[in-house]
């Protein structure tokens, strides 16, 4: 009782400080999840045994080379891609995961993919030009829902393994119920944030579901390869920052390009 009570409490600071960040302010979010980065980053290094200095510093220059203009606006675009490729990579490697291999130096180059989903997540309100706060709002309710509806109906129903050697806990039928749940919610906020049509929404929630399942697993591989539970243990009950943000920081480059394809083509 006193552990679900913890969950909920460190659960709910987490959520309100992310919802205060996008609502109050650009400058806030864009500090919020710079935070956030940098915090992932160390987690991250620390599960893949890396250390060096040189990952901050090449974060700290693209996040504000990106966000400040300082670096041309086409270069928005080419990180996006950068990161979809990236990512792309892994979801190809989920498959050659062995658990008796032990993590490689080689690693350090995926670092790039917290780098570039980070920068993403904070480029993705900006994409109209103009700060659209309940789109970000939006693309984190579409994982927060997924997450909720994968874990219900998997706990419930699940049968069928996903990826058994790399998620144990991960079902078929739990995936099903996270992208059905994710639908309807984008069915939902369709009819407040009106900003972005329904079809929109939709294709919205369905990529979010696969790409973010997909985005836990790639971290599940990092951590059973570390032979952790967890990356941290700066949220009580949650685990680390990268626990929390391994869907988000995954999909944001994949939901970034997409909405400039929507733009592009509108």
């Amino acid at each position: 009782m006193r552990e679900l009570l913890v969950r909920t409490i460190s659960g709910l600071i987490y959520t309100t400080l992310i919802l205060f960040a996008m609502y109050a302010d650009a400058q806030y979010y864009l500090l919020l999840t710079a935070c956030f980065g940098l915090l992932t980053l160390f987690e991250f290094q620390r599960l893949v045994q890396i250390k060096s200095l040189l990952p901050y510093a090449i974060f700290i220059l693209l996040f504000l080379g990106i966000h400040q203009d300082i670096f041309p606006q086409w270069m928005d675009l080419v990180i996006g891609v950068l990161g979809v490729l990236m990512n792309t990579y892994l979801i190809l490697n989920l498959l050659q995961f062995m658990s008796h291999q032990r993590l490689e130096r080689k690693y350090i180059l995926m670092v790039f993919y917290i780098m570039i989903g980070v920068i993403t997540m904070g480029l993705i309100p900006q994409i109209s030009g103009d700060y659209d706060m309940n789109l970000i709002a939006g693309v984190f309710i579409l994982i927060w829902v997924n997450d909720s509806m994968a874990y219900l109906v998997g706990v419930n129903f699940g049968r069928h393994k996903l990826l058994e050697h790399i998620s144990p806990k991960k079902t078929i039928e739990g995936t099903l119920g996270g992208v059905v749940g994710a639908l309807i919610a984008a069915g939902i906020m369709a009819q407040y944030f009106d900003k972005q049509s329904l079809q929109l929404w939709l294709v919205l929630a369905l990529l979010i579901s696969i790409f973010g399942t997909l985005g836990d697993l790639v971290q599940s591989k990092f951590k059973r390869k570390a032979q952790v539970k967890d990356s941290g243990a700066l949220l009580p009950g949650h685990g680390g920052i990268y626990d929390r943000l391994d869907s988000i920081i995954f999909v944001s480059p994949f939901v970034y390009c997409l909405l400039q394809i929507t733009a592009y083509v509108s």
